[in-house]
């Protein structure tokens, strides 16, 4: 029984001073009074360790742009391990309930079971939405026509241009022989040397991310990658500087025109030019649909393909024998590379970029009984879950393999990407563009260490700062 059960059983029982409340109610002649669900809420001490412990370092970290920092400041520190004792400690006080717990902006509800995480990636997103209040507020200055920010039938619209830009269905993208000689190009320029550093990376995805959505024109525009650099980090702060808001929309219109050049001119494989030559950007409604308001999105996620890339390294790095077994894939020149995308997948589930999803109800809820009024907000900590020992094997080790039986990717236990209709539709094009640049730096190559050291027999840590990460190539 609960906690919250056992306090209405209580109350049912016994009157507010301790004493018996009065006859059975079946001696007075009326059916026994059910017991109403309470939800399970989070005390005063709960409340304070969740917010320094979970919220309050995902804010200084940076929703949208990461602060390396402190990043590496709480790699150093284990923040993420304080963070899962204070999860797992509200899942036995609670019974595994959702727990409703008061955040920096508010009230939140904290899934901690995974049954309720289940009906979480279940429920349409016309009832659970994405644009959650503070993720909206950073978003708005990021894409405001993007899908996140829309609603609606206009929202659906964009997502179904979105979707088929991006071939969200298809492991591979059409323009994959167009992206693959693109990384082809770029490549090089991580293999100068036997070391292998973040900053260099950084750059190299930069380019490649430019050139894949904006086309060649756009590779090299450091004036850009500084305007949407700019927008990102003031997106951290969720318009609490009202001043620098203004300025940062006045910077997104800016660099708005500047991609809708190179987007005029980018080359037919490019998302950009996918999304132009989309029928519904020539329909009626083209103008409020912004087509190209998505590119703003697509460099943002593709610009996280440099620390993926980083971690898988230095993961294999540490796994010797798993890039060994790699060698005849990644020689072979295929886009396939299904073992090299179980090693991204199994990366991402260990250190994810979204390492909490975050909705808002459109409609009222039910969980476990209780009723929750539309526009309640609910948290899934998905990188909680997904290096849950109790649910999910060997939880904080590197096993790729994992990725590789059928049906891991509906398995909700992990969920790097997501699931239902919030799903990632940016998830194939991502885990490709990861696969094809970690292949191409691995072809002639092996990773011989790197920093910081990674023991393969001991639990990984709950942080791995990308920006510290070091690589010693070797030719083979």
């Amino acid at each position: 029984m609960t906690e919250a059960t056992e306090r209405t059983a209580a109350a049912t029982a016994a009157g507010t001073d301790g004493t018996t409340a009065g006859p059975p109610a079946e001696a007075a002649g009326r059916a026994p009074a059910l017991a109403v669900p309470r939800p399970a809420r989070a005390g005063r001490a709960e409340t304070v360790r969740f917010a320094a412990t979970h919220t309050l370092p995902a804010f200084v970290r940076g929703a949208f742009h990461l602060r390396p920092r402190v990043v590496a400041a709480y790699a150093a520190l284990g923040q993420q391990g304080w963070s899962a004792a204070t999860l797992r400690a509200m899942r036995a006080r609670h019974g595994g309930a959702p727990v409703e717990v008061r955040g920096l902006s508010g009230t939140l509800l904290v899934l901690l079971d995974h049954a309720d995480v289940r009906r979480f990636y279940e429920l349409p997103v016309r009832t659970l939405a994405m644009d959650a209040p503070d993720k909206y507020k950073g978003l708005s200055l990021l894409e405001p026509t993007g899908v996140i920010c829309s609603h609606g039938d206009t929202r659906e619209e964009r997502r179904r241009v979105n979707d088929e830009v991006l071939a969200a269905d298809r492991p591979v993208h059409p323009s994959c022989t167009d992206f693959q000689a693109v990384i082809a190009q770029e490549a090089p320029a991580l293999l100068q040397g036997s070391e292998l550093d973040f900053a260099l990376l950084r750059r190299t995805v930069a380019r490649i991310g430019r050139r894949m959505v904006l086309g060649d024109a756009a590779a090299g525009d450091e004036e850009l990658a500084r305007w949407l650099l700019a927008i990102r980090e003031e997106a951290n702060w969720m318009r609490m500087r009202k001043g620098r808001a203004v300025a940062a929309e006045a910077l997104y219109r800016k660099a708005a025109a500047r991609v809708e050049e190179y987007a005029a001119r980018a080359e037919p494989y490019t998302l950009a030019a996918l999304a132009r030559s989309h029928p519904a950007a020539a329909g009626p409604d083209a103008a409020a649909l912004d087509a190209v308001g998505q590119a703003h999105h697509w460099l943002l996620a593709l610009d996280t393909v440099a620390p993926i890339v980083a971690r898988t390294l230095l993961l294999l790095a540490a796994h010797p024998a798993e890039q060994e077994a790699l060698r005849s894939e990644v020689d072979g020149g295929g886009a396939e590379l299904p073992r090299l995308r179980a090693c991204v997948e199994e990366t991402l589930r260990l250190f994810p970029i979204v390492p909490d999803l975050v909705r808002v109800t459109r409609a009222e809820t039910e969980w476990r009984g209780v009723h929750y009024p539309a526009g309640t907000v609910v948290l899934v900590p998905a990188l909680f879950h997904q290096r849950d020992p109790e649910h999910v094997p060997a939880a904080h080790q590197f096993v790729p393999a994992r990725w590789l039986r059928p049906g891991a990717a509906q398995d909700t236990r992990m969920a790097p990407f997501s699931h239902g209709g919030g799903r990632c539709p940016g998830e194939h094009l991502g885990v490709l563009t990861a696969a094809l640049l970690t292949a191409a730096v691995l072809r002639g190559h092996r990773v011989a260490g790197g920093r910081p050291s990674v023991d393969p027999c001991r639990p990984l840590p709950g942080i791995l700062s990308s920006a510290g990460i070091r690589l010693t190539l070797a030719q083979r």
